[in-house]
């Protein structure tokens, strides 16, 4: 049986971060998926395959899917949330989906983004419990489902010119209903 394989390219410059210091991020991607990744620095491509003593095609996919992370802009402590968490998702916004290649409107949304001194973002981060990175022409989020949905809904407000204040509300809104509902799943489960 051939193992299945998968390949990815992210940017040459985010092949370091995703190698790590002494290749340890690389080999704990490895260990903890067991997957064997070939990495090429020249261009930015990654063929993942299955290890031989793997038996979880699925594995190859969160390779990707982790590897994805990495190369839109997360480090490799907030890329490792989606080994760590089951229910963690990578959501990617791409913003020439939504202005084009223009460069400068795509400078002027991830900037209404990040916030000044990076206040939105961070706001963001703390209310909907997910990590965000600005990065190239994306905008990344891992958290889980409901999370990132949350956070998702909030980034394209501010991306079709919402105030931030507005957002802010909108978003401590949200984090009440998801505690109201984590108290009544609480409740009934006791």
């Amino acid at each position: 049986m051939i193992p299945p394989k998968a390949s990815i390219k992210i940017p040459r410059e985010r092949i370091g971060v995703l190698i790590g210091q002494n290749g340890m991020v690389k080999e704990h991607i490895e260990r903890a998926l067991l997957v064997k990744l070939k990495v090429d620095s020249a261009t930015g491509d990654i063929d993942i395959e299955l290890a031989l003593n793997a038996d979880d095609p699925s594995k190859v996919l969160e390779a990707k899917e982790l590897i994805m992370a990495i190369g839109n802009g997360f480090s490799p402590e907030r890329a490792f949330r989606l080994l760590r968490d089951e229910n963690a998702i990578l959501d990617i916004i791409d913003l020439r989906r939504i202005c084009g290649r223009l460069e400068s409107h795509i400078k002027r949304l991830k900037g209404r983004v990040i916030g000044k001194n990076g206040k939105a973002r961070k706001m963001i981060e703390e209310l909907t419990n997910t990590y965000i990175s600005v990065y190239g022409d994306a905008i990344s989020i891992i958290g889980d489902v409901e999370e990132a949905r949350i956070a998702r809904e909030a980034i394209q407000m501010l991306i079709q010119g919402s105030m931030h204040s507005t957002v802010y509300r909108f978003l401590h809104k949200k984090r009440r209903e998801l505690k109201k509902k984590a108290i009544e799943l609480w409740e009934e489960k006791n």
